[in-house]
């Protein structure tokens, strides 16, 4: 027992011996450490793919310019309905058209898309000049959207979705605790600080430009997680929620149907193929079939198409009358979905970031809900009327997506990836460096943290509160590291 208790006492000499500012270093360093350790990885994949997705519409261009660009004609253009069903004719008679898009830029194709019998989609692109097919292309399998998933999920799903939030989470955890190990605990000198010192040799001048890079990235870093965090598959879905429904200032809507005549409008509805299928209420903006939705919008409820009492015919409006109804409202270049049940409404939405439109006049997104049979606007959605989370939020987006101020916005999110993975690399070959044979070169444990060490616990928990699905890892990380390492060093 003597021998024991010695022993502890040897392991605890440093700790009681230590400065204050030096346990601190340690326990910081340690949480650098695994935060950098879990999130490394993932920051490689965000880092690469982000730079790919940035720059979207010249991959794009120069990989699918036949389809999307047609030589400016001019003649005068077809209707939609007519290249809609030119466009069917290119696809299996089971193809069901899902959105088209309303364009008036003189040298580009009209895509419109299908939804396939095998649950895909595909997108038929026509000439509007000539009715000419330029081309066909899979929603789900072409290169920027299988980026985009690689960025969003890894291709898995939803745990997918979860573990990208987690990254994000923890890197801010890991951002943090850079920051302090890089703040200067003696007199402040440029060099080492603000610059590197190019002339260390070894291990020195890769810790070196680790902190000093890592100390200039960091506002760019936050900004991405803040920024892409509204995205996420948990939290982001929630905040999203919680943000429309808190909305007090809803969007413009038409004058509502009294209750009596919508039960017997209901009641009326013939049994036909479309009435079998599920009603609308209930849906919300980011279930229709629109390569992109605002995100102010895309928790919000779908309204319905006010149905036809039964002596009446009730046939659906014309896609060219909808397109008229839609300038005559102020609308010309957007995406159009089509209703895809006898309750459901044409939704023409202005996204910039969705095909053509590559640069996000914040002020011009706009939603259109407008019924099938009458033609009424039921919901006339603008970016004026978003309350001032969404207004952020959306500047964000389009900042994030480098979509905001043409190739510059590009440019710098792309040198921010960069710098980030170089980030991730220079971590990596610091450790590699330090690491003890058969060990995994962890930071030493401090068995006697100092008191000052709570201001920081109290950052986390404030983390893990406002993260939930961050929260839930720190405690299993906390468990583990008592329960297992509780006398370890």
């Amino acid at each position: 027992m003597q021998t024991v208790f010695q022993q502890k006492n040897q392991q605890q000499a440093p700790d009681e011996t230590s400065s204050i500012s030096s346990r601190n270093y340690r326990i910081l360093w340690r949480w650098h450490f695994y935060a950098g350790l879990f999130v490394m990885p993932f920051l490689i994949v965000l880092a690469i793919t982000g730079t790919i997705y940035v720059f979207k519409p010249q991959i794009e261009s120069a990989l699918y310019g036949d389809k999307l660009f047609v030589p400016a004609g001019t003649q005068a253009r077809l209707g939609y309905d007519k290249l809609l069903g030119i466009a069917a004719g290119a696809l299996p008679p089971d193809a069901k058209a899902s959105s088209i898009a309303v364009s008036q830029d003189p040298e580009r194709s009209t895509e419109a898309v299908f939804r396939l019998a095998s649950g895909d989609s595909s997108s038929v692109y026509v000439n509007p000049y000539t009715g000419q097919v330029q081309g066909t292309l899979s929603v789900e399998h072409r290169l920027m959207k299988q980026v985009r998933q690689i960025h969003r999920d890894l291709l898995l799903g939803k745990w997918g979705g979860w573990l990208m939030e987690l990254a994000a989470c923890w890197t801010l955890v890991m951002v943090g605790t850079g920051i302090a190990l890089w703040w200067p605990r003696k007199r402040f000198s440029a060099w080492g600080t603000l610059l590197p010192r190019l002339s260390l040799r070894g291990r020195a001048v890769w810790r070196e430009l680790h902190l000093v890079a890592g100390i200039w990235v960091s506002i760019g870093a936050v900004f991405f997680i803040m920024s892409g965090l509204p995205w996420s598959s948990f939290w982001g879905k929630n905040f999203q929620a919680v943000v429309t429904w808190a909305d007090s200032a809803p969007a413009k809507t038409a004058p509502k149907v009294a209750a009596k005549q919508t039960q017997v409008h209901h009641a009326d509805m013939p049994t036909d193929a479309h009435a079998s299928m599920p009603d609308m209420p209930g849906m919300k903006m980011q279930d229709l079939p629109l390569a992109s939705v605002p995100w102010a919008v895309g928790a919000t409820t779908v309204p319905t198409s006010q149905n036809m009492p039964k002596q009446q015919p009730r046939q659906r409006l014309a896609i060219d009358q909808v397109v008229a109804i839609a300038a005559r409202n102020g609308m010309q270049t957007y995406q159009l979905a089509l209703p895809g049940k006898s309750s459901g409404v044409f939704t023409a939405s202005y996204a910039p970031g969705a095909g053509e439109f590559v640069r996000s006049d914040l002020d011009q997104q706009r939603t259109l809900h407008i019924d099938q049979y009458s033609g009424k606007i039921m919901k006339d959605m603008r970016f004026s009327e978003y309350n001032p989370v969404s207004k952020l939020v959306s500047l964000g987006v389009a900042l994030h997506m480098g979509e905001y101020f043409g190739l510059a916005n590009q440019l710098i999110c792309a040198a921010i990836s960069m710098a980030l993975l170089g980030m991730a690399a220079t971590g990596f070959i610091m450790w590699w460096k330090r690491r003890p044979q058969h060990s995994i070169g962890a930071p030493k444990r401090v068995l006697q943290p100092p008191p000052s060490i709570r201001r920081w616990k109290g950052y986390m928990a404030l983390l893990g509160i406002i993260f939930p699905l961050m929260g839930a890892t720190m405690i299993a990380v906390w468990l583990g590291d008592t329960l297992f390492f509780k006398n370890r060093a």
